[in-house]
């Protein structure tokens, strides 16, 4: 009997041999690119972050910046007022000297004695304040007017000169007790309540006669009972950088004062300057003539 052929044929299927039957390790390196999808992973975690933040930030601002919107929105409505060219330096409201001294006048509003004995030297500008207090009692105070005494205006920079109406026109001239009587005569003036604002004052000349700007010049004319007359012939003291000093403002030009310039007086827009400020600068004192 033949012999049968005992051993097994070979099994087609190959055998892959096993991890543990080789004994070898997995291959643990990083496959290609793994490094930038973590580095992508973590930018992305970053901006989601970022946002979040964002958003939270937003959310907590959103009802005070509608408020802060509606305000800003308000305050851009309204119009822009345009200040005065001189308004932040021009000088204004009460004089040193505007305020007359209660014992400087007797209750009738004539001069004092002390004012009638009077000589050489400065004597108060009655001109009213700006504004009025009120009383306690609630009763309106008598209205301050200036003296009818007459005055010289002097100049602060040059003491010996004062003005003068010569030819109609003012000048700073040379007036002492020495000069002639007419040239004393025509460097005084009479101080009387302003022609367009009783709280200002006008310089008299009798006759109807009163100083006046016309072209910026100071002159003298006649009362023609014009409004525009009035205001012209109207100036406002206002404090002086001088002691005892105060600077005329023209009532209807705001922010130009009487100034001398070449020794005539005219009316020039303020200048915050030594020289103008100088110049601008008058003392009333009791009348030369």
């Amino acid at each position: 009997m033949p012999e049968r052929n005992t051993e097994s044929a070979p099994d087609p299927s190959p055998h892959l041999p096993k991890v543990w039957e080789t004994g070898e390790t997995l291959d643990q390196s990083p496959i290609p690119g793994t490094r930038r999808l973590w580095l992508a992973g973590a930018l992305l975690l970053a901006v989601l972050a970022s946002t979040v933040t964002a958003v939270t930030v937003l959310d907590e601002d959103k009802g005070a910046s509608t408020k802060d919107r509606t305000q800003n929105t308000a305050a851009q409505d309204e119009p822009l007022v345009a200040a005065p060219p001189v308004a932040a330096t021009a000088p204004s409201g009460k004089s040193g000297l505007a305020a007359p001294s209660p014992s400087g006048s007797t209750p009738d509003g004539s001069a004092s004695p002390a004012e009638q004995q009077g000589g050489a030297g400065t004597d108060p500008v009655p001109k009213p304040s700006a504004s009025k207090s009120k009383p306690a009692s609630g009763d309106k105070p008598p209205a301050s007017k200036p003296s009818s005494a007459r005055k010289s205006i002097q100049a602060v920079n040059y003491p010996d000169r004062y003005w003068r109406l010569g030819h109609d026109s003012v000048r700073l001239d040379r007036v002492d007790r020495r000069s002639s009587s007419s040239a004393r005569q025509e460097a005084s003036f009479k101080l009387v309540p302003g022609l367009a604002d009783a709280d200002c004052v006008s310089f008299s000349l009798g006759n109807g006669r009163y100083l006046r700007h016309a072209q910026f010049r100071l002159r003298a004319d006649r009362h023609n009972g014009s409004e525009l007359f009035k205001k012209d012939a109207t100036f406002c003291p206002r404090p002086s950088a001088f002691s005892d000093a105060v600077m005329l403002e023209s009532v209807n030009y705001r922010g130009r004062f009487l100034r001398h310039r070449d020794f005539r007086l005219r009316l020039d827009p303020y200048d915050n300057s030594r020289l103008y400020q100088a110049d601008s600068a008058f003392r009333l004192v009791k009348g030369l003539g």
